[in-house]
């Protein structure tokens, strides 16, 4: 009697297989979480940037001067919308939270929620006379380990040319603050 070759692999190769593949995600997993809750600080940075240049432009369109306001007490969202009639009829309106639920956000001056872009795309005064809008940094207290946070800032010059940075690279690098 001849015995044939059995070709396939067996369960056990299986199972070394499947208890490897285990072990190397289980490794990985703090890493993978790290990532998100970055991904959600750059998320959130580039959504207030994207909402900083949306007033400035519509300000340069119309002619007009345009505020982005962040979110003050009783409200979730950020919006833009003209100086001379903020709370009817806003250009735009998002939710502060989209994308990126655990990133916090720190407002230089302190207590300060709203710039406003003049016909130039320069910041101008605010219409309530209250401090403009500077620097903005976004954090996300979910990372455990601070040295892996990769916080950003936004900064918001007189002159209007709002800029991403990395308070965390040295100076030199483009991406420095």
């Amino acid at each position: 009697m001849s015995r044939t070759a059995q070709s396939g692999i067996t369960l056990i190769e299986v199972l070394v297989a499947v208890a490897i593949i285990g072990i190397v995600m289980a490794m990985g997993m703090p890493a993978y979480s790290t990532w998100i809750q970055n991904t959600q600080i750059r998320t959130a940075s580039e959504t207030i940037m994207s909402g900083l240049q949306t007033a400035r432009n519509e300000a340069i369109r119309r002619n007009v001067a345009v505020q982005f306001r962040l979110p003050v007490a009783g409200t979730t969202e950020w919006r833009v919308n003209f100086k001379s009639d903020p709370d009817t009829n806003p250009l735009q309106v998002r939710n502060a939270t989209e994308g990126s639920p655990n990133a916090t956000i720190t407002t230089a001056p302190g207590g300060a929620d709203t710039v406003t872009f003049s016909a130039l795309g320069r910041v101008v005064d605010n219409a309530d006379a209250s401090p403009a809008l500077t620097q903005i940094d976004i954090d996300n207290p979910k990372i455990a380990v601070v040295a892996d946070r990769r916080n950003l800032r936004v900064i918001i010059p007189t002159g209007g040319a709002i800029r991403l940075c990395d308070p965390k690279v040295a100076a030199g690098d483009p991406r420095a603050c």
